[in-house]
């Protein structure tokens, strides 16, 4: 009788022979749970590999974009490989990244986050000092640190993300109280504005106000406060857009980039990035034979990338970059959800705060692209050339892997 229920207990989990075993998942390589069966996924891996491809086409587009630049004799020196060869090296190195830092529990973000939050804004002061920061067409927005140049402002995205989230952990209790709950979010905001705008970078700036808006509004802080702040940002925005005259020409430009004025002037990258998608047609001249990146579209494998995959690959190869930014950014917010649901509020909002990053800026760089909004400095996440923008976003989404992975300890009885 005792061995008929010592077999029973093994089969429903009565009964476990050999010594106990530690609740606490072991996380190995890429974050694959040891003690979970081969069938069980321990992170989404469907995020993953999404990312990984959106990572390799923007990779062959940069090459296909930058190939014709040393023909130019700004860049004479270069190789036609250089893009190609520094943007795999900031793949690898952001990659590596990834890896580290998805071995960090999402406590530890939550303890650093206001220290992080002052380091960014060390190096925002760090970089506007003469001689320090590094200066290109006009802004000065870059640390050089020998192997690539740093730009600050892509870290003070990530860094405001994990401070509104612990804030609004912080701030529960008073979330209804304007002053108590929203003022000192606003003015810590307001500080990383005024210093990014003294380089200029308005566009860093719009992403992070909107970062910051959209963690209050997830966090619960009152609609009427929502919008109260809301309409203050609109107000501020266009304020600076009315006193400042090349920003207020950008805006002409943008409402007629075909005009006498502005077709050689502010509107010459929208034209010619609107020339590059018309000639795409639907299907696109094919992977190479883009003409508009042969000296014609400023910026073409930075800002303007979208433009060359518009051409060559046509309204097909757009709407499946569309379609994957929608999909990461839907994907990204549901794993916020469940962490919040699993009474994980700081993960959880960390998470959306990604999921609002990755989408409002693809939104814009794609708006700009596509001539529906005014032209600005933003790349396209995980695709344009540019070290700093790929580090951060690889960082960025290896905690939302990382609050994934700790969801899923949680829901099969584990800790996270």
């Amino acid at each position: 009788m005792s061995a008929l229920a010592q077999k029973l207990g093994g089969l429903f989990g009565g009964v476990r022979k050999g010594p106990p075993r530690s609740s606490a998942p072991r996380v190995g390589v890429l974050g694959r749970n040891a003690d979970a069966p081969g069938r069980v996924q321990a992170f989404d891996q469907a995020l993953l590999w999404v990312t990984v491809a959106l990572l390799a086409f923007g990779l062959v587009m940069v090459y296909s974009a930058s190939i014709a630049m040393p023909d130019n004799p700004k860049f004479a020196r270069y190789a036609h490989t250089y893009f190609l060869t520094r943007h795999a090296f900031f793949m690898v190195i952001s990659f590596v990244a990834a890896l580290i830092t998805f071995q960090v529990p999402v406590a530890t973000w939550e303890r650093v986050a206001p220290w992080l939050f002052v380091a960014s804004l060390l190096l925002l002061v760090v970089v506007l000092i003469p001689h320090v920061g590094k200066g290109v067409n006009g802004a000065r927005r870059w640390l050089s640190l020998g192997f690539m140049s740093f730009q600050p402002s892509e870290l003070a995205k990530f860094s405001v993300l994990l401070y509104a989230a612990d804030y609004m952990v912080r701030k529960m209790d008073v979330k209804e109280r304007f002053f108590r709950a929203v003022l000192p979010m606003a003015a810590a905001v307001a500080m990383v504005g005024v210093l990014l705008l003294a380089e200029p970078d308005m566009g860093a700036f719009m992403v992070i106000a909107v970062i910051a808006m959209g963690i209050l509004f997830l966090g619960g802080v009152n609609a009427r406060m929502f919008f109260l702040i809301a309409a203050v940002i609109v107000v501020a925005f266009a304020m600076m857009i009315a006193f400042s005259d090349w920003r207020r020409e950008r805006i002409f430009a943008y409402l007629d980039p075909w005009s006498e004025k502005h077709t050689l002037g502010k509107g010459y990258q929208l034209s010619h990035s609107l020339i590059a998608i018309g000639r795409g047609e639907i299907f696109g001249v094919g992977l190479g034979g883009s003409v508009e990146k042969l000296h014609w579209l400023p910026e073409a494998h930075t800002d303007f990338l979208l433009a060359v995959i518009g051409e060559e690959f046509g309204l097909v190869g757009v709407l499946v970059v569309i379609a994957l930014f929608l999909w990461i950014t839907r994907r990204i917010m549901h794993i916020g959800r469940q962490a919040i649901a699993l009474d994980r509020v700081f993960a959880g909002l960390v998470a959306q705060g990604v999921g609002i990053w990755m989408g409002f800026q693809a939104f814009i760089n794609m708006g700009v692209n596509l001539g529906a909004l005014p032209t600005k400095g933003l790349t396209l996440p995980l695709m344009s050339y540019g070290g700093s923008a790929i580090l951060m976003n690889m960082v960025s989404l290896a905690v939302v892997l990382r609050i994934d992975f700790e969801n899923r300890a949680l829901m099969r009885g584990g800790r996270a």
